[in-house]
């Protein structure tokens, strides 16, 4: 016991949370801000990624990028595609969730297996999969469109279309861990608020809005974030499978975009400064986010 008093004296003690953070704080050091270190040094440079000169540009490639045509198409997409996701992985299950957590709940056990497993499927193979689903000649969904006599859209090399079918397969991914975190939060509202708005004969929207709503405003406002980060994340292999940035740069995002002038034009100089910009870009639009939804999100107290 002394030497146990001893060691938790004033003289160590300070040390101890330094050395239990040590080794997170190395992982991330190496592995995340270095990394982001270095890219910010790239940025300022001109090289091909091969040669061993790399010579100042100043902010020449910050200039390039922004008056370059191809990173105003490719923010549009990325905005599109962020609303359009928006609907789909928040918007959807935020409701779903509701209905198999109060209005179904025992549907709700029996699907929820169902709607998770495609969180757990390659990217890759969602890839494929959504190829053949959407072939506008031969695909299931082609093949139904033609059961009410309309013609199926070319998806994947259809300027307009092809950000919707990019858009369906990372839903699909994302989708099923979104609706597990809905009903997670939804599990600590107390169902005595909903029996009795049921017994007053409450709609199920007005019980939705008025009580499950302001209940998981947290949870919704962290997959409002969750959202942007991982469909920024996962968009990148179906585009780089299915669609390779067309048609005419119809699919490509800001993620792509900093990968073409990167690792494809060995720009790299070019591609560290359209990274650079594409953080402050998500950072910004996450820090407004959470500063503008906080204000009307409610944290339970003890």
């Amino acid at each position: 016991m002394r030497a146990f008093k001893q060691w938790r004296s004033p003289r160590t003690t300070g040390w101890v949370p330094f050395i239990l953070i040590a080794p997170a704080a190395l992982l991330l050091g190496v592995f995340v801000y270095l990394p982001l270190g270095y890219t910010f040094y790239l940025s300022f440079l001109r090289w091909n990624m091969i040669s061993s000169v790399k010579k100042w540009a100043g902010l020449a490639n910050y200039s390039a990028v922004l008056n370059a045509p191809e990173f105003w198409i490719a923010l549009k997409n990325t905005v599109i595609y962020t609303i359009i996701l928006f609907g789909i992985v928040f918007a959807l299950p935020y409701f779903l969730a509701y209905g198999m957590a109060f209005r179904a709940p025992r549907v709700g056990k029996l699907l929820r297996g169902l709607y998770f497993l495609p969180s757990v499927l390659s990217l890759a193979v969602a890839s494929i999969l959504y190829l053949w689903l959407l072939h506008p000649l031969s695909g299931p969904i082609a093949r139904f469109i033609s059961l009410l006599g309309l013609d199926s859209p070319a998806w994947f090399s259809s300027f307009g279309w092809v950000i919707v079918a990019i858009s369906l397969i990372t839903a699909w991914k994302i989708f099923g861990y979104h609706l597990i975190v809905f009903l997670a939060g939804m599990t600590g509202i107390p169902r005595e608020l909903i029996e009795a708005a049921r017994i007053d004969n409450v709609s199920p929207w007005k019980i939705f809005w008025h009580i499950v709503r302001p209940l998981t405003s947290a949870t919704a406002l962290y997959v409002l974030v969750l959202t942007v980060v991982m469909g920024t994340q996962y968009v990148f292999v179906p585009i780089q499978i299915l669609t390779g940035g067309g048609p005419d740069k119809g699919s490509t995002n800001l993620i792509f975009f900093t990968y073409q002038y990167a690792f494809q034009f060995f720009q790299t100089g070019r591609g560290a400064a359209a990274a650079v910009m594409v953080i402050f870009i998500f950072a910004a639009f996450l820090v407004l986010q959470k500063k503008v939804l906080e204000k009307g999100v409610y944290y339970e107290h003890e």
